[in-house]
C-alpha cells in the first residue's frame, strides 16, 4: 500500500492554494528549500510527479490535483476527528456505560441521560440494568463505568478499587389494599403493621431492607408471599393478600387499588449510591454524568420533600 505523509499532503494543499513555494514556505513557518524538498519526497513516496515548471512558478499535475480530490476527504474526516476529541476531553462527548438496578433506572438514570442529550448531546451513555453484586461486578471488570445501587450492598467506603458518590435517601412508604383499616389511619407507624401478613423477596437485598425496618420498629415480619418485583408485589397487595414496604422511586408501578401510606415516624430509607473505578471519577465524560445523576436526586429529593 502507498505510504501517506498527511504533512506532506498540507504542503501541496497549501501550494495549491497560495499558489507559489515562497507563499507556501511563509504560510507554514518553513524555508522555501524545505517546502521543495517535502514535496519532491512525497512525489517518490506516490510514485507520480506532482509538480511541473511554468516559467519561474510551478504548478500542480493533474496527478496532484487526484491526490488532493481524496486528501481533502481524509482532512475533512480528520477535523471531525479533532472536533470529537476536543469534546472527549472535555467531557462533551464519547461513551459511559452504566450499570443500575431496576427502580433507579426510571427515577434517576432516564432524567440524567434526557439532561445530558440537551447539554452534552455527543456524550453516549449506554444503560444496563444491573442488580447490585452484578454491577459491581460489572465495574470491576471494566464491563461498565460506572454502577448504581444501594449503599448497604455496596462495596465498602474504604474499598481501594472503588469511589463512592451518595445520591438519594429514597423514603420507603407503606402499601396497603383499599379499604384495609389503617388505610386512612392517622399516625401510622411500621409498629401498627406488626400482626400483618408481609410480602417482600424470599433473599436478596429487599428481603434484608424489610426484614431490618420491621426489626428496627419492633417486630419480625411474617413473610406470607414471596415476590421480586414490584408488579407482582403490588398485585398480591391490591389482592388483600398482604402489605409491602415499596421505595418511592417505584412510584411508578402503583395501582389504583392500593393506598400508599407515609409513615409518621420511625420511616426507613434506602440510600442509593453511585460507584466507579477509583480515579475514574476525574474523567470529564464520567463526572459529566455523576453531576447529572446528583442532580436528577436533588430534583427527586425536592419533590419528595413537596
Amino acid at each position: 500500500m502507498t505510504e501517506w505523509d498527511i504533512k506532506k499532503l498540507q504542503i501541496l494543499r497549501t501550494l495549491r492554494d497560495r499558489g507559489t513555494v515562497t507563499a507556501t514556505a511563509e504560510a507554514l513557518l518553513m524555508t522555501p528549500s524545505a517546502v521543495s524538498q517535502q514535496l519532491t519526497n512525497l512525489a517518490k513516496q506516490l510514485g507520480v510527479r506532482l509538480l511541473e515548471a511554468q516559467g519561474r512558478r510551478v504548478r500542480l499535475t493533474d496527478a496532484a490535483h487526484l491526490v488532493l480530490r481524496h486528501a481533502e476527504v481524509v482532512f475533512a474526516q480528520l477535523e471531525r476527528a479533532d472536533a470529537e476529541l476536543d469534546g472527549y476531553l472535555r467531557g462533551e462527548a464519547g461513551q459511559v456505560r452504566v450499570a443500575a438496578f431496576s427502580t433507579s433506572v426510571p427515577a434517576l438514570v432516564v432524567p440524567a441521560v434526557r439532561q445530558l442529550r440537551t447539554a452534552h448531546p455527543g456524550l453516549d451513555v449506554r444503560i444496563r440494568e444491573a442488580e447490585a453484586a452484578e454491577a459491581y461486578e460489572l465495574l470491576a471488570a471494566g464491563e461498565v463505568d460506572l454502577a448504581l445501587s444501594l449503599a448497604a450492598h455496596a462495596p465498602a467506603v474504604n474499598d481501594p478499587k472503588f469511589s463512592r458518590v451518595p445520591l438519594l435517601a429514597d423514603p420507603l412508604d407503606v402499601a396497603l389494599p383499599a379499604g384495609h383499616p389503617h388505610a386512612d389511619a392517622p399516625g401510622l407507624r411500621l409498629a401498627d403493621l406488626a400482626a400483618e401478613p408481609w410480602i417482600f423477596g424470599g433473599s436478596g437485598p429487599w428481603s434484608e431492607i424489610t426484614t431490618a425496618a420491621c426489626e428496627a420498629a419492633g417486630f419480625v415480619p411474617e413473610q406470607a408471599h414471596s415476590a421480586s418485583g414490584w408488579t407482582a408485589i403490588l398485585a398480591m397487595v391490591e389482592a388483600g393478600m398482604g402489605v409491602a414496604l415499596v421505595p418511592r422511586m417505584a412510584a411508578a408501578e402503583r395501582r389504583t387499588g392500593v393506598v400508599m401510606r407515609v409513615l409518621a415516624a420511625d420511616q426507613p430509607r434506602r440510600h442509593v449510591v453511585a460507584a466507579v473505578r477509583r480515579g475514574a471519577e476525574g474523567g470529564p465524560a464520567v463526572a459529566r454524568v455523576l453531576a447529572a445523576l446528583r442532580q436528577a436526586a436533588a430534583q427527586r429529593e425536592t419533590v419528595q420533600q413537596n
